[in-house]
């Protein structure tokens, strides 16, 4: 057995002693939490028509994509961009296979209305309808719509999506999937657990994001131990900052309590972009796909060109910049460079 650990020592009362518990926790990151490290700097502004602050209004930029000039919907601060992603995916798509959904604007269209989004996007959905007369594809495709109508206003405001650490593209099944899954709009994102970490795979398992706070609170709060570490095992104080087992009367190996490893695992990829992440994204999306990258509760046009990953970039304040049209994803700390197509 581990020797006893000796009380306060006379000649160093300055020296910080365990104590049971680990002491006050820093707040969790949520999926909406900003990227750490310093900020990106802020894009040039542009004037826009007055009209357009109230939020009712969007700019559109045209780009050239695949040789032809072709509309994007911009966004200012807090914009909608569940809508402008899906809607930019519509209009980036005139030139794709009759299975992908279509949006027009006309060649002298310089703002949009939210209506007009939310008109253009409805009409898509609805063109999803069976051509068949099957009684049943009729009530799924009506069951469909009516879970549609119901998920609609909030692409204007924001969807409730839920991360799972285990695949790109795993995420927990909500009512506001069923926009992306009707109009074939591939869901993306790159906050995975590295297979190489058995700790933190064993932690997180295939847990979604809200069911892994979850956990990670019930852990804190267990006044058993064995809740605490899942397992026979010694609780768990801080010393100086570093987790020391507390009393020490057991083997010095002691594995980390599962719930400090999943609340570490949150705070060390508070970016919620991680390596692997960005490897199996690179390796999944598809040459020249259009598809929805989910990041820091922001969703963003993504593209595939020549094996590297693109963001559409949509800021207003680039309204101006030809040369400013996507922006590559090629790194976890936000290194990034612009293009244009």
């Amino acid at each position: 057995e581990s020797p006893e650990p000796e009380g306060p020592s006379q000649e160093h009362p300055e020296e910080e002693q365990p104590t049971e518990g680990v002491g006050s926790d820093p707040p969790l990151p949520s999926p909406g939490a900003r990227v750490g490290g310093t900020p990106p700097a802020e894009p040039p502004r542009v004037r826009t028509p007055s009209r357009e602050a109230g939020g009712d209004f969007y700019s559109v930029k045209w780009i050239s994509w695949k040789g032809e000039r072709t509309p994007v919907v911009t966004q200012s601060e807090n914009g909608p961009c569940p809508l402008l992603a899906i809607m930019n995916i519509l209009l980036l798509q005139w030139k794709a296979t009759s299975r992908c959904f279509q949006v027009k604007l006309p060649p002298q269209k310089e703002v949009i209305t939210a209506e007009e989004l939310m008109a253009h996007l409805g009409d898509c959905i609805l063109s999803t309808q069976p051509r068949e007369p099957s009684e049943g594809l009729q009530l799924n495709f009506q069951q469909n719509i009516n879970d549609s109508m119901t998920v609609l206003p909030k692409l204007a405001t924001g969807l409730d999506v839920n991360v799972r650490f285990t695949g790109v593209s795993d995420f927990e099944y909500t009512p506001e999937c069923i926009v992306f899954d009707l109009l074939n709009v591939p869901l993306y994102h790159g906050w995975l657990v590295d297979p190489q970490s058995p700790e933190v795979v064993q932690a997180v398992g295939k847990l979604s994001y809200n069911q892994l706070v979850e956990k990670i609170i019930t852990c804190k709060q267990a006044s058993d131990s064995s809740l605490v570490s899942e397992g026979e095992g010694p609780r768990w104080g801080s010393r100086g900052g570093s987790l020391v087992p507390w009393p020490c009367s057991h083997p010095a190996v002691i594995p980390p309590p599962l719930g400090l490893v999943a609340e570490q695992f949150l705070e060390s990829t508070a970016s919620q972009l991680t390596f692997h992440g960005l490897c199996e994204l690179t390796a999944a999306v598809k040459e020249g796909e259009l598809s929805v990258f989910f990041r820091n509760n922001h969703f963003s046009t993504m593209t595939k060109h020549k094996g590297h990953l693109y963001l559409l970039v949509t800021d207003q304040g680039f309204l101006q910049e030809e040369g400013v049209v996507w922006e590559s994803l090629h790194s976890v700390d936000g290194d990034s460079s612009f293009c244009d197509t």
